[in-house]
């Protein structure tokens, strides 16, 4: 079997990973990702729709609200909560820029693997660089953390 083409990338190695919403196929197929946390508010079905894999829809405005703090912290909580409970997760909105960047900081400090807001988008950056934390997305983070 031919696996997809890898665009996506590890938090974690061999357990927690994040892309865009086209990545999903590969991360399914090359991963066996058991658990897809969609970040899209425009989603209506899981980005590679398979019995398999439980799809998890955490609805996410592209353009961020102030509002919607409870929803990234709900994201963060179901992907910690996947890889706690020894699932291999995966993540992801649109394009595994802005909603997928600011879960992957808020991953990291829930995860206590990095200690400020700075540093896990640093290292989030470092594991896929085209992360890009918008200013209401990072209001929200330190809201959070």
């Amino acid at each position: 079997m031919d696996h997809a083409e890898k665009k996506y990338h590890a938090l974690i190695a061999d357990k927690i990973f994040m892309g865009g919403a086209a990545d999903v196929e590969a991360m399914v197929l090359n991963e066996g990702i058991e658990v897809v946390v969609d970040l899209r508010e425009e989603a209506t079905e899981c980005a590679y729709p398979t019995d398999q894999v439980k799809w998890v829809k955490v609805p996410l405005d592209d353009d961020t609200k102030e509002h919607e703090a409870k929803l990234f912290k709900q994201a963060i909580d179901e992907v910690v909560g996947a890889y706690n409970a020894g699932k291999k997760v995966a993540f992801h909105c649109g394009g595994g820029k802005g909603r997928t960047g600011t879960v992957a900081a808020g991953t990291l400090l829930e995860l206590r693997l990095a200690s400020t807001i700075d540093d896990a988008e640093v290292q989030a950056k470092i594991i896929r660089n085209i992360i890009n934390i918008k200013p209401m997305q990072k209001e929200i983070l330190k809201k959070l953390y």
